[in-house]
């Protein structure tokens, strides 16, 4: 294979010299990923993540797959570009990034089964440096394909031909790939090159072993399941120190509910992840409801199986019907109250973090949206969720959807407009309104006794105010569609 040169070697150290020169409010705090503080399921708390050293960890991050192919012909340009996405969600709080490793950008396995690029390798070294300079961690995915040929599957994008007869590979068929011993080697052999290169690093969140694996045609549920079983024991051999996880597609129809309770309850799957997008074609109801109803009822769900560990909303957006292209409200959305529902929904009904977008070039960055990240953060700020022991509850009054985290210490609130959704702000180009004159039950806030300090943050308008509570209850500044109380007890 073509090994980097030295033209190109220079071009990446100085890329890497030149992220670290500009970088910003990043570079200011404690850089974790280096120091061998690694993420980890809390003991005390499985529902919840914390780093080694007991700091709590709670992910704020992006799918950020590959650079966008803007300069398909010049890698360095693309890392560039790619380190610059980085640079502005770690300059806003974001500490949690999602890669394929299997996307044609990063493929190390791009020519011959079994036979891996230097070069390819060469650029995934970049994207580790960038993430450590930016304090993110990467779920590193290995895999992502859904056939072998594209008579079998029609979608270029999801096809791994190497691996076919018909191009000098050893297999026929994706059923023989789960389930020989020669196809299964294949995905131990490349797990194995990325741990002798890497090992166990603090700067990995933890390896996902495959893309949305159940879409893929070919292999019955009890193939699937023994292949997923071997595969995360074999994965955790390799990277011990990390977290190994699975996903499967966008639960968009209860017929696939009994298969993400499986996978959620397999024990050597340690995070329990969900897809769910909002699609107008989706069997499901669900996918046509507000935002934050489309990401909270996802995490509910599969809290609702009792995993007894960490749930997350790994992907998520908005779509044109059944996945057929990036959501024509996305042009519209120049506020981000899509991005902003997908962040705050599921962290407020029970996810171990934010959720996680996809479009991170055609939506986020072609918006700017990336500050929602911050404000995100801001809201959560100095919260350890471990040591609250959250209890979480959801519930409607003026107007608004109430959804609340009760903890040893700290009550936190997200309250949202019922009247603002996708539909009428993207579709129907109505203006938020100004909600004003309301005062919060408060048997709403779940306070019996005197609060030490209530404060109320505008993730909109990022300013935060005190507030007290009366005999009728917490009286709520103006806001348009959603604001944050805190409430220190």
């Amino acid at each position: 294979m073509k090994k980097t040169g030295c033209k190109t070697a220079f071009i990446v150290d100085f890329l890497i010299i030149s992220l670290a020169l500009f970088s910003c409010r990043s570079d200011k705090k404690e850089n974790t990923t280096e120091t061998g503080n690694f993420v980890q399921i809390s003991r005390e708390n499985p529902s919840y993540f914390q780093l080694s050293d007991g700091t709590p960890y709670i992910p704020v991050g992006i799918n950020l797959i590959s650079p966008s192919g803007k300069y398909r012909n010049n890698p360095d340009s693309s890392l560039y570009d790619f380190g610059q996405w980085m640079k502005k969600l770690s300059s806003n709080g974001g500490n949690y990034i999602r890669v394929w490793l299997s996307s044609p950008f990063w493929d190390i396995e791009d020519q011959k089964a079994g036979l891996y690029s230097e070069e390819k390798a060469g650029r995934i070294d970049t994207l580790i440096k960038m993430a450590e300079r930016y304090n993110l961690r990467i779920k590193m995915t290995l895999e992502h394909f859904r056939s072998l040929t594209e008579e079998e599957n029609p979608q270029p994008w999801a096809v791994k031909s190497v691996y076919h007869t018909s191009n000098g590979g050893p297999l026929d068929s994706i059923r023989q790939y789960i389930s020989s011993q020669e196809g299964q080697k294949l995905f131990i052999d490349k797990a194995g090159f990325y741990s002798s290169r890497y090992g166990s690093r603090a700067v990995f969140f933890g390896w996902e072993l495959w893309n949305e694996m159940n879409a893929m045609k070919g292999p019955e549920d009890s193939l699937f399941f023994m292949w997923n079983e071997r595969m995360l024991k074999e994965v955790k051999k390799s990277f011990p120190d990390n977290l190994v996880m699975q996903s499967l597609g966008s639960f968009d129809t209860d017929g696939v509910r009994s298969l993400y309770r499986k996978m959620t309850l397999l024990p050597d799957n340690e995070v329990a992840q969900v897809h769910r997008y909002l699609d107008p074609g989706a069997p499901l109801d669900l996918c046509q409801m507000p935002m934050d109803i489309i990401c909270s009822s996802a995490v509910e769900d599969i809290i609702s199986y009792n995993p007894g560990k960490p749930v997350i909303l790994a992907e998520t957006g908005a779509v044109e019907s059944r996945h057929s292209g990036p959501s024509r409200f996305y042009s519209v959305d120049t506020a981000g109250i899509l991005l902003h529902d997908i962040l705050f929904a599921p962290f407020f009904s029970g996810s171990a973090g934010a959720g996680m977008s996809w479009h991170w070039d055609s939506y986020v960055d072609k918006n700017n949206l990336w500050y929602h990240f911050g404000r995100f953060s801001e809201a959560v700020k100095n919260i350890d969720p471990v040591k609250e022991k959250f209890i979480v509850s959801k519930h409607e009054a003026e107007g608004l959807r109430i959804y609340r985290l009760s903890g040893r210490k700290t009550v936190l609130l997200w309250l949202r407009d019922k009247s603002n959704t996708w539909e009428t702000e993207l579709r129907d180009h109505q203006p938020p309104r100004i909600i004003s004159g309301i005062r919060l039950d408060n048997g709403l806030t779940g306070l019996s006794s005197p609060a030490e300090k209530i404060e109320i943050y505008d993730p909109w308008k990022n300013i935060w105010s005190d507030a007290e509570a009366g005999e009728s209850g917490i009286a709520l500044p103006g806001f348009r569609r959603s604001i944050v109380i805190r409430i220190v007890r």
